[in-house]
């Protein structure tokens, strides 16, 4: 495989990619932490701190499937270049900033991957899609958020059972200590699935213009570039998305906030596991929701809901709309 661009640009585009991992980071920083502030266990400034070392040793647990699912199960690696990794990038850093700016958790992953299909099918059409790599990760749009939901219901179901004999003072000190273990879970699982996307555009764009040989592969720097950008962006916070997924969408407690961190971390310990690349907003939500719902169905405010899974079903086709007019614009302006 032919090297076809020079290096300053390859490092440009990495550079990109990595702002989008800190944007990732800053945009999803509600996911680890919103539970954790809205029940007032911790402050908003030491939660971030927390929420962000986790983000960066994710690396340490789990393995690289994701990376790999993104480098090569979503558009055919042939098809690949610098241009569409550019339109990509650029689609996702789109459409994160503006739904950021407005305080609606959608999901960078799925940004991510409306990108990488839209750059790609406007090089090469409708034929440079990966279908079976891309169908688990729309179907991941539904399914993790409802393993979330099931999963924190049950658990509040079982805490409940378990507690039943115990003071309500007692339950609240105690799960105050525990959420700080589910939120350390949660945060690992975040930096464990999403930093990986951003590690496989770029493992994918250094084995496009041949510098990793003749096999795809993620390479150590990669790996800690990628997991320190989004600790970094997770330090910055998202404050205006954590009020809307810790406080607008049900009031939470610290048992309730222990069931949804943790029916969230074990949703994405298996998806991280499996090389599935979900969405950490979908996950909380469902998990935040079936907490809520747990309580009584109208302890949910069901309109901020349905405004979130308006903004999960069109992200991954409005960011493929912007990744395909960049990628035409690029090729227009060469």
């Amino acid at each position: 495989m032919n090297v076809t661009l020079g290096l300053p640009i390859v490092i440009g585009l990495i550079a990109v990619a990595l702002l989008f991992d800190f944007l990732n980071g800053l945009h999803d920083a509600a996911n680890s932490i919103a539970t954790i502030v809205s029940t007032r266990v911790l402050r908003p400034q030491f939660a971030v701190f927390w929420a962000a070392f986790f983000n960066f040793v994710a690396f340490l647990v789990f393995g690289l499937n994701v990376a790999h699912t993104i480098g090569t199960g979503i558009i055919e690696p042939s098809v690949v270049d610098a241009q569409v990794i550019f339109a990509a990038l650029i689609g996702a850093i789109v459409w994160n900033v503006v739904t950021w700016a407005v305080g609606i958790p959608s999901s960078s992953s799925h940004a991510l991957i409306g990108g990488l299909v839209g750059g790609g099918v406007a090089k090469a059409g409708i034929s440079a899609t990966v279908w079976s790599g891309l169908s688990k990760a729309v179907a991941a749009i539904v399914l993790s958020p409802l393993l979330g939901f099931v999963l924190a219901t049950v658990l509040v179901a079982i805490v409940s059972w378990a507690s039943v004999r115990s003071t309500p003072f007692a339950v609240d000190r105690a799960f105050r200590i525990l959420q700080f273990g589910s939120a350390s879970l949660y945060s690992l699982g975040h930096g464990g699935n999403d930093a990986q996307k951003t590690m496989g555009i770029i493992a994918v764009l250094l084995y496009s213009q041949g510098y990793l040989g003749s096999e795809f592969s993620v390479p150590f720097w990669v790996v800690l570039a990628c997991q320190a950008s989004m600790a970094l962006g997770t330090l910055m916070g998202g404050w205006r998305i954590v009020r809307t997924m810790g406080l607008r969408i049900t009031k939470l407690t610290p048992m309730q906030g222990f069931c949804a961190e943790t029916g969230g971390a074990a949703t994405l310990f298996m998806a991280t596991f499996l090389g599935i690349p979900v969405s950490t907003t979908h996950t909380i939500t469902g998990a935040i929701v079936g907490v809520g719902a747990a309580r009584r169905v109208s302890a949910v405010r069901w309109n901020v809901a349905s405004t979130i899974v308006y903004a999960w079903v069109i992200t991954i086709p409005a960011s493929a709309i912007v990744a395909a007019l960049a990628y035409w614009v690029v090729q227009a302006l060469r």
